[in-house]
């Protein structure tokens, strides 16, 4: 699963866009990655911690929780990292997939 997270705020043009070049890019997708993804949008206004880290950032997209861009998304740079994102998580067995995502057992 690769966890994709847009943090923004209500009524932000910058974050609506955002949010719409997030799923695009996700509906070009082959099925079986696209179906991988769990997209999850926040906002600063609803978190003391992401507004004091993010305010003057958003949009935010992080990719399994590290920063991939802000302010502008940029569609072909989405792409590459989503797709060099799953060419990772494939060639791992699956306890080491788990492991990376946070799921396995220490």
């Amino acid at each position: 699963m690769i966890a994709l997270t847009l943090i923004g705020k209500p009524d932000c043009h910058l974050c609506e866009v955002a949010s719409d070049v997030v799923d695009a890019v996700v509906a070009d997708l082959p099925d079986a990655l696209a179906e991988d993804m769990e997209i999850t949008e926040l906002s600063i206004l609803d978190d003391p911690a992401l507004y004091e880290k993010y305010w003057e950032k958003i949009p935010v997209l992080l990719i399994d929780g590290e920063q991939h861009a802000h302010w502008r998304i940029s569609p072909e740079r989405l792409r590459e990292a989503l797709a060099a994102k799953a060419d990772a998580t494939a060639g791992q067995e699956p306890a080491q997939a788990a492991d990376a995502a946070g799921g396995g057992e220490r």
